[in-house]
């Protein structure tokens, strides 16, 4: 427990990292890789570059500060980053090294504003939010590697079918290299990839969804490939059929709730489909009778992955209603006509797509961060609690809206 002193303490501190806290993080990143290049091997290296995770983590930083007299309330935060901490390795000894790095560079960052008091006050309140990550991501390691197929760490997997969805999506169907049994996981997780392409330096970790159902002797992963990207570019070009890849234990919080019989609501654009993918055939296996609404928005057909499964699903059972948005549909697509909208979802048409959806109807949604914004606004918009709102990032978490304080995700 922290004291009333330090609460206190901690709560001044807000303002000042509502103003310097991406200057803080940005120079955190700098002073932890000069020091420990081996946690090259863990971060992603693009999402530094682009200044994502800075920014995740200033948000953390600011949202720890503001909730540290009820630091319950950051909980459910705390279970989400240990998700992705889980899955790419990180460990009780990182932590220490993570409080040190952090304090010197709000030092560095403040100047003399950061006194020894401050200083002391975050320090102390660093080891009790440190304890409960390393507390609650101890018990993920024990899940992870403790059930059935189950394993610790990373494990050589086979890529034993390798699919083109779309012109820039591909589906690999992994195999455990070992032959033994794989673990189940939840409609909506994630496992965690790792390559060492020829000529780099550093290992590199990548979280895609699984997007198949659970249950089979395979995981399934999807993966757009990025231009500018590395671990995408190489899965494309370079990993073939027989080819190994290492992965982590299916991890993450955005799943899908199985044990209700309420109507769903799943939206997605672009590569945003795969966790609903997950979702979907999840569905269709263990609740054949439940509602569905699926809305995915593309750009163009020739982008569009899983169109034609997505069909047939919806063909075969009658309480699967399917809805496709296409941003600018080609003359293929035209001609085929296998679309509901052209352009971008709106209020109007959204509204009007969910009129069978059900008015208890659950919304799990996934996309780019636009996408994202514009999805949250319109449901807000349409009435629908927040408790029946679900959605996930790819990456570092972004903010949908001006009133959140978002961390980590994947």
């Amino acid at each position: 427990m922290l004291s009333k002193e330090t609460i206190s303490i901690i709560k001044s501190t807000v303002p000042v990292l509502e103003v310097h806290g991406t200057k803080i993080t940005t120079r955190f990143y700098q002073l932890l890789f000069e020091r420990h290049p081996e946690l090259l091997n863990i971060f992603n290296h693009a999402n530094q570059k682009q200044g994502r995770q800075q920014t995740a983590l200033a948000n953390s930083v600011y949202a720890a500060a503001v909730h540290i007299d009820r630091l319950e309330a950051i909980l459910p935060v705390v279970k989400q980053i240990g998700h992705k901490h889980r899955s790419l390795g990180v460990k009780a000894e990182h932590y220490p090294i993570v409080g040190e790095t952090l304090l010197e560079a709000m030092k560095e960052v403040l100047g003399d504003a950061a006194t020894d008091e401050i200083l002391g006050a975050w320090g102390e309140a660093y080891g009790v939010i440190a304890d409960a990550f390393i507390g609650v991501e101890k018990e993920m390691y024990e899940e992870a590697e403790s059930q059935v197929g189950g394993w610790a760490d990373f494990r050589e997997f086979v890529i034993a079918k390798k699919v083109v969805e779309s012109d820039v999506i591909t589906s690999f169907y992994l195999q455990p290299f070992d032959g033994g049994e794989i673990a189940t996981y939840q409609a909506g997780q994630y496992v965690t990839v790792r390559v060492q392409p020829e000529g780099l330096e550093h290992t590199h970790l990548r979280q895609y969804s699984l997007s198949d159902a659970s249950g089979n002797d395979y995981y399934r992963i999807s993966v757009k490939h990025e231009n500018d990207g590395v671990v995408s570019p190489y899965l494309h070009e370079k990993m073939e059929e027989g080819d190994k890849l290492e992965l982590s234990a299916p991890a993450g919080d955005f799943v899908l709730d199985t044990t209700s019989e309420k109507p769903v609501v799943l939206l997605s654009g672009g590569v945003g489909v795969t966790p609903m993918m997950s979702m979907l055939n999840t569905i269709v296996r263990e609740q054949p009778a439940r509602k569905v609404t699926f809305i995915h928005a593309a750009q163009n057909g020739s982008v569009q992955a899983f169109g034609e499964h997505v069909e047939e699903v919806a063909e075969t059972h009658k309480n699967v209603n399917n809805y496709v948005c296409l941003a600018e549909p080609t003359k293929e697509d035209v001609a085929r006509g296998k679309y509901d909208l052209q352009g971008l979802i709106e209020l109007g048409w959204l509204r009007c797509a969910l009129a069978d959806a059900g008015d208890d109807a659950d919304y799990y949604f996934c996309g780019p961060v636009p996408f994202m914004k514009a999805i949250k606004q319109y449901l807000a918009e349409l009435g629908v609690s927040d408790e029946r709102v679900h959605y996930e990032f790819f990456g570092p978490a972004a903010s949908l809206d001006a009133a959140e304080t978002e961390s980590f995700s994947r």
